[in-house]
């Protein structure tokens, strides 16, 4: 089967965490899945920006992103962060190739039109998934940060979650996983909601029941699965060890979300 993981938050912060995770994906593989991993890195940017500082802002949860942000994020996603977990995967005896959207023009994006105006923010319009075959073909993993060239010649800042869902999209993926670090989608009455529609979608973003990160995430969510991609679910990281049994046994974490 082919997955397709995105990790953010905490699995990139917490050391522990993120070795669970990259033997969660290693087992995968071991077992005969083709694994691309997909990650952010907000935090670490935005502590960064601060050394340099630049005040970090959002809208609707994605990041304004100027000249002086966008090259901070291609130092430190398809750097340090990218690197550490080429690092954590190799650690569990399974090779790993860092790369970003650019590279191999895997991935070719636009700048977002949206009011106001985010600067260097993208988003995905075309792809090419060969390279990510040819890195399957040779038993590694790809691990994309989450940028990509523009028609333009310029880099776009690409949210996490919607490179991962173009990436699912791209390579006809079994399985997107989103390891976060929370439990799952939360209803209004504030318990996770083990299974959720797309249809349901709008009308929690209406009742201002989801905002902020989760926005981005759930749209992702449902551009995968209009695209083809047969499961989706949001999954704390604390519990990426249940990723070799996901599609054999019964997952009771996180939120599964569905097609109606």
């Amino acid at each position: 089967m082919r997955y397709v993981v995105k990790l953010g938050g905490a699995g990139l912060e917490n050391p522990e965490l993120r070795e669970s995770c990259a033997k969660a994906i290693a087992e995968l593989v071991k077992d005969g899945n083709q694994v691309a991993l997909v990650h952010g890195g907000g935090v670490q940017l935005t502590k960064t920006l601060k050394q340099l500082g630049k005040q970090s802002e959002f809208i609707a949860g994605l990041r304004v992103t100027d000249a002086e942000t966008r090259d901070a994020a291609l130092m430190v996603l398809s750097g340090r962060v990218n690197k550490s977990l080429v690092a954590s995967l190799g650690a569990q005896g399974q090779p790993a190739v860092g790369l970003c959207g650019g590279d191999g023009l895997i991935f070719r994006a636009r700048k977002k039109r949206t009011a106001p105006d985010l600067g260097f923010v993208g988003e995905i319009v075309a792809s090419d998934p060969r390279w990510l075959d040819a890195i399957w073909k040779m038993g590694a993993v790809p691990v994309l940060s989450s940028l990509a060239l523009g028609y333009d010649g310029e880099y776009y800042n690409i949210n996490a979650d919607e490179m991962a869902a173009a990436c699912a999209a791209a390579c006809k993926a079994d399985a997107l996983i989103f390891l976060t670090d929370v439990p799952g989608v939360r209803g209004a009455d504030g318990e996770v909601m083990r299974w959720l529609s797309v249809d349901q979608i709008a009308a929690l973003t209406r009742d201002s029941v989801i905002s902020g990160g989760m926005l981005p995430k759930l749209s992702a969510c449902r551009e995968a699965l209009l695209q083809g991609v047969k499961r989706v679910r949001i999954l704390p990281a604390e519990v990426a060890g249940v990723l070799p049994d996901f599609c054999s046994t019964r997952v009771t974490h996180g939120t599964e979300v569905m097609v109606a």
